[in-house]
């Protein structure tokens, strides 16, 4: 049966990219998934909007700022922003082990990102979206249970 998650108060809400779980990537703390991600935007084009993203005091107002075109996108965002999603997911299981151990114990239930309104990272409204994110969450679950390298 497929596992559903979105809200910040459901079981599954530590699937989320705005889940308070940090880590260090690239020589510095990011506070959530979004912080990170949103930060990659400019991290080539405009550090220091990268930096004022990671210091955002809650992902949706990192997600908010890196959803700006007042700063220029590195030039190869389509090309690399799932490889960047999938890292940041991966740190951040590889870091807190308790989500790592409930990650795991999902077993091979499809995850599915139920975003109403995001049709690549998540399933959207019709659920015909891509589910991107529930896509690199098995990825990493299988790569944390040594399934692939």
């Amino acid at each position: 049966m497929p596992i559903y998650f979105y809200s910040n108060t459901d079981e599954y809400a530590y699937l989320s990219n705005f889940a308070a779980h940090g880590f260090e990537l690239g020589g510095a703390y990011w506070p959530t998934v979004e912080h990170y991600f949103q930060g990659q935007k400019f991290v080539e084009t405009d550090p220091a909007y990268a930096e004022k993203i990671r210091l955002a005091k809650s992902p949706k107002q990192a997600k908010t700022l890196g959803r700006s075109r007042e700063h220029p996108l590195r030039t190869d965002w389509e090309e690399v922003k799932d490889e960047i999603m999938r890292q940041a997911v991966l740190k951040k299981f590889q870091t807190h082990t308790q989500l790592r151990e409930k990650l795991l114990a999902t077993g091979d239930e499809e995850l599915i990102e139920n975003a109403p309104t995001d049709y690549y990272w998540g399933c959207g409204k019709s659920g015909t979206g891509q589910n991107k994110l529930g896509q690199i969450l098995m990825a990493v679950r299988r790569q944390l249970r040594g399934d692939e390298n």
